[in-house]
């Protein structure tokens, strides 16, 4: 599979890998700020944003699509930040194929399972028609009683966009998402480490985390370590963009 990127800068290649129901789009600005110091990859994973859809997702995949995405880049090797999906994606690549990193950025997302925390919001989704709709705004108010966050409806609402015809849909394959969502949530279970570099950023606000977790980080990722970028929740780039952008690029020694 051919992956979409955004490309920033030049530099020692850094590729991002964005979460679930998220694109490229969500990291361009932080892209651009990364571009100063690297050449930043912004990559849309499978079924999301601009790169292909697949009724297959799985971590095994997405992880081989971005292998193949370094041999179409002829990157030998580079440096990997992943947030929550991406998160998970990075550590399954790190662990098959350790000799094409140099070092390893994971954000807010621990190598355990996780209980469905998006159920809701896929079935919302999923049930939806959109072809009555004619304005954003339509589409945010039909959501608001099953997703009441504001901020979690802006977030998905980046990911609509027009057919040929002028209608609404989305960019993203929710029909593979919801069907494989339960995969997305499995833990590692790898037999093998990553025994180079490896950060862990945790929202100070965010329950995806936790420090009890080092233990088991560190059973696939000795020489990592954790840290915490307090007031920040999930979505660290957003909440902090500052502070997260600095903690990346002294870990990265950028120059």
């Amino acid at each position: 599979m051919h992956l979409h990127c955004e490309r920033y800068g030049e530099g020692s290649p850094l590729i991002i890998l964005h979460g679930l129901f998220g694109s490229s789009d969500n990291w361009r600005t932080l892209g651009r700020k990364l571009g100063a110091h690297f050449s930043a990859f912004v990559v849309d994973l499978r079924n999301h944003g601009a790169s292909p859809h697949s009724d297959d997702f799985n971590y095994q995949l997405m992880a081989e699509d971005l292998k193949v995405f370094m041999d179409e880049h002829c990157l030998a090797s580079a440096y990997l930040l992943g947030h929550s999906m991406g998160g998970k994606v990075a550590m399954h690549f790190a662990l098959a194929w350790p000799e094409r990193l140099e070092k390893l950025v994971v954000v807010d997302i621990a190598p355990k399972e996780y209980q469905d925390r998006h159920g809701k919001i896929i079935q919302a989704l999923v049930s939806l028609r959109l072809e009555p709709f004619t304005e954003r705004r339509e589409i945010d108010n039909a959501l608001l009683e099953a997703i009441p966050d504001q901020i979690m409806r802006q977030f998905l609402l980046k990911n609509l966009t027009r057919d040929d015809r002028g209608c609404f849909r989305w960019r993203m394959n929710l029909k593979s998402i919801a069907l494989h969502y339960g995969d997305i949530n499995k833990s590692l279970d790898e037999d093998a480490c990553f025994d180079k570099p490896t950060l862990f950023l945790k929202g100070g606000n965010s329950d995806y985390m936790d420090t009890g977790d080092l233990v088991e980080i560190n059973r696939f990722f000795p020489h990592a370590r954790l840290d915490i970028v307090q007031g920040a929740g999930h979505w660290l780039h957003v909440d902090a963009p500052a502070e997260f952008l600095s903690r990346v690029c002294t870990f990265l020694g950028a120059p």
